[in-house]
């Protein structure tokens, strides 16, 4: 089980904005438990330069090589959490992690407290590092580690008009017995992320979905099935306007970089049209509004009508 250090930690978008949502329905303070994996990232070492290519070529051994901190580079990246009440982690008593993930560490949320970690956070910290049985290993290589990744949240101590919360990243580092502040990077979906995703293949295919006729199915019945269907399709492509739906399953798989700037231009198209139908909306509710009005003042001219009478 070695203490090596950590680069930096991802995490996305939407666990994050979970965790903190969590954080702030909460009655209290709370600790939980982070899930994820740690992936080691080796620089590319081939050229343009026909002269070195011989010397660039990289190796066709398939045996894991040791992690040299100098070169290579390792990146814990979050994917789930579990919540518990404050107190509540028990290194001893633990649940096993989600499939395909590995016990990571854990974070603590406070509120109104300073945004460094405690004496009961650096033993508990100390306590699940120093526990072989929680390592888990490292991809691509063959090295383990240490549940090591503390998150600390926390909200203002001072009452703010906006409400916020602040977070911070530490790896606690066991033969240093200290908090190692880290940088957090969270991931979402565009070209600026797109390195997270190069790599993405599915745990398992998709299902293949049941479209069985019953036999006793009358011939005009599955004409109309069909030209419903027919026009269904028609509908989604319209709107993916040269997009069509069957490209979809392109987007996964090794053809998915191939296609991820497509489906980029598709996303600002789908941002244009919700605009549109915004505006929209918004001059019909006007509309409304000012036909409203107008049968108020009918129906006040009316009533004192009647009473005049």
């Amino acid at each position: 089980m070695d203490d090596l250090p950590i680069e930096k930690i991802a995490i996305s978008g939407p666990t994050l904005a979970s965790l903190i949502q969590r954080f702030s329905t909460s009655p209290g303070p709370i600790d939980g438990l982070l899930y994820g994996h740690v992936s080691l990232l080796t620089p590319s070492t081939l050229s343009d330069d026909t002269s070195s290519s011989s010397s660039s070529l990289p190796s066709t051994s398939t045996s894991l090589p040791p992690i040299s901190s100098s070169s290579q580079t390792l990146i814990a990246t979050i994917t789930s959490f579990l919540s518990l009440s404050a107190g509540h982690v028990n290194p001893l008593l633990l649940p096993p992690p989600p499939p395909s993930s590995s016990l990571l560490g854990w974070f603590s949320a406070r509120r109104r407290s300073p945004l460094r970690p405690s004496l009961r956070e650096f033993s508990l910290s100390h306590s699940l590092s120093s526990l072989p049985s929680l390592s888990f290993p490292i991809l691509s290589s063959r090295s383990t580690l240490s549940p090591c990744i503390f998150l600390l949240l926390s909200s203002p101590i001072h009452d703010q008009t906006i409400h916020t919360h602040e977070y911070r990243a530490y790896q606690f580092r066991s033969s240093l017995l200290s908090f190692d502040p880290k940088s957090i990077e969270v991931i979402n979906i565009g070209p600026a992320f797109r390195s997270h995703y190069g790599a993405f293949s599915p745990n398992s295919p998709f299902p293949s979905l049941p479209c069985d006729h019953s036999s006793s199915m009358a011939v005009d019945d599955e004409k109309e099935e069909e030209e419903r269907l027919r026009a269904e399709q028609t509908q989604l492509d319209d709107c993916a306007e040269g997009f069509q739906v069957g490209r979809l399953s392109k987007l996964m798989g090794n053809e998915a970089a191939n296609y991820s700037a497509g489906l980029e231009d598709l996303y600002g198209k789908m941002l244009v049209k919700i605009e549109t139908l915004a505006r929209q909306v918004e001059q019909s509710s006007a509309l409304v509004f000012e036909q409203e009005n107008h049968n108020r003042k009918l129906k006040y001219k009316a009533a004192r009508f009647t009473g005049s009478e």
